[in-house]
Parts: structure tokens; C-alpha cells; sequence
């Protein structure tokens, strides 16, 4: 796999290295998972945000202090909090609270040290129904193969995406949750199709030229020493949807999990090289949706 960066040798001091040892072969990662330490592992630890920040609770999820001014930073990394009928994210809230918040805060760290983003030092969750969505340029949003939306959360939806909002879409496996998906996706955008992202996308190349695209494991997955986490979820996928000016609204990755890379950045058994290509992926994320 080769892996080439646009970007200057400034902007890989960051929590996971960009350099020589991310763009190392993918089956050399796998092959011996414990010998790659990240780097930045320990300035992870030492620099990361480790104040438990207050959030409110309720149908909406987690939020913005209500302290916090409004419209004080010009971004904010924010979570996609829905309706479903999931594994209850492990006490957090549901399966959208998957990973939540050390995936959210630890990428949006490295976030704020590859690129001068102006943005907010925490994570920010917000349900699809609140008006408030809209104040935020991108959302991101796991586990929705157990999604199960409300109207109201359709049009909340619809309307962020309509204002020019992008949706990132992650951390889903295997047919099942993808007709799950695709069958809440289509109540959003009924005249808009799901296709495949080709390579050529400027997504892909925006900030770092991805060369070749692999599948981005869960932690489970790497402990049972292979890619993917469900049997019939092998092949990784890159689709999206886009507006009738080509331009790409919503990003979904599936049969992958970028956010448990992005938590799992610190972990020493985690490969560094799929840690440095997912929080790549994400960075090109960002970078497009506020850009086009």
C-alpha cells in the first residue's frame, strides 16, 4: 500500500505519526500487530484533554454547555444522535454513543494539530431533530444499522443536508445493517441514489492523496487478527450520495470502523499504519466538507 501526503512536514507532529512508519504496508501491520507503538502514543496521553466535561442529558443527547457562547468557535466535531434500537451503547446513550466521546475527542485532538481549524477543544453530540443541527457543518454518525429514525429526525436531517451540511457515516458491518441503513437513508433522500466513490474522487486526494483504500478494522477484529468484523462484511466500501452539482454530501464508510481507530490511537496492540490512514481519512473528511 502506498500512501503519498500533500501536506508539509509541520503537520505530521501530531498524536499519530504520518510518517515513514504509517505508510508501511498494511499485511506487514497485521502480521505482527504488537510491534508497532505509535510514536505519538505517549504525547497522546500527556496532551490529550482529561477533564470528564459535564454533558446534559435527555432525548437529545449529550450537548454544548449551555455556557458555552453561542457561536463562539467556528467549528464544532460533532456526533449524530438518533433514534434506533441498538446494543445501547454500552450505557452511553445508544448505539449512536458507540466509541463515545475518547474516539470523537482523540480525533478531533489530531484534528486541530494537522490543519488550523478553529475549533472547539471538546466533542459535541446533537440530535438529528434539533434545530440547532444546522449551526454545524459536518456530522458524524455510527452504528446505523441499528438506526431507527423519527419523522422528525428525517426532516432534521434533510434539512442539515439541503443547507449544505455533510454527513460522515461509519461503523457498520455486514448486509443486514446495511439494509438497515439504506432503507433509513432513503426516507431522507428519496430521490437521491447510494453509489460507489470513485477513486478519482477529489475527497480521497483533498489533503492526502489516499493511493489505495483498505478496510479499517475494528479493535475486536485486529485481537482476532483479521480485518473485518462480520463474516459477510470482507470487502470495504467507500459510497456516498451526492447533489446534482457533484458534489458529495454524505460519506459512508461501510464494513469499516474508523472510530475505533481514531479511540484506539493510543493503544500499542492497535497498528499504527490503519491508525494514521483512518485519521487521514477523517482529516480529508473535514477538509472537503469545508471546502465544497
Amino acid at each position: 500500500m502506498r500512501l503519498t501526503c500533500k501536506a508539509s512536514s509541520t503537520l505530521a507532529v501530531f498524536a499519530v505519526s504520518l510518517s515513514a512508519g504509517a505508510c508501511e504496508p498494511l499485511a506487514d501491520a497485521l502480521e505482527e500487530p504488537t510491534q508497532f507503538v505509535s510514536p505519538g502514543s505517549e504525547f497522546m496521553a500527556q496532551q490529550a484533554p482529561q477533564v470528564q466535561r459535564a454533558t446534559a442529558s435527555g432525548a437529545r443527547g449529550p450537548r454544548m454547555d449551555p455556557s458555552e457562547a453561542s457561536g463562539r468557535w467556528p467549528f464544532y466535531w460533532t456526533r449524530a444522535a438518533y433514534s434506533g434500537y441498538g446494543r445501547g451503547g454500552w450505557g452511553r446513550g445508544g448505539s449512536w454513543a458507540t466509541d463515545f466521546p475518547k474516539g470523537d475527542r482523540q480525533f478531533l485532538f489530531v484534528l486541530k494539530r494537522l490543519v488550523r481549524l478553529d475549533a472547539h477543544d471538546w466533542e459535541n453530540a446533537v440530535s438529528l431533530a434539533d434545530p440547532v443541527l444546522r449551526r454545524f457543518p459536518v456530522i458524524y454518525m455510527v452504528e446505523p444499522g441499528y438506526m431507527d429514525m423519527t419523522d422528525s429526525e428525517v426532516a432534521g436531517l434533510r434539512r442539515f443536508l439541503d443547507a449544505g451540511g455533510f454527513l460522515i457515516v461509519d461503523d457498520f458491518h455486514g448486509p443486514r445493517e446495511w439494509t438497515q441503513f439504506a432503507e433509513s437513508l432513503k426516507k431522507v433522500f428519496w430521490d437521491r441514489p447510494i453509489v460507489d466513490i470513485p477513486e478519482h474522487d477529489e475527497i480521497f486526494h483533498v489533503l492526502y492523496d489516499v493511493d489505495q483504500r483498505v478496510q479499517i478494522p475494528g479493535q475486536q477484529a485486529i485481537w482476532r487478527g483479521v480485518t473485518w468484523e462480520h463474516p459477510q462484511g470482507v470487502p470495504a466500501h467507500w459510497r456516498g450520495v451526492y447533489d446534482d452539482d457533484g458534489r458529495l454530501l454524505v460519506a459512508i464508510n461501510f464494513n469499516m470502523d474508523l472510530g475505533d481507530a481514531w479511540e484506539h490511537a493510543d493503544d500499542a496492540y492497535y497498528p499504527e499504519p490503519l491508525t494514521a490512514l483512518a485519521y487521514r481519512f477523517g482529516v480529508n473528511y473535514v477538509i472537503y466538507s469545508m471546502t465544497h
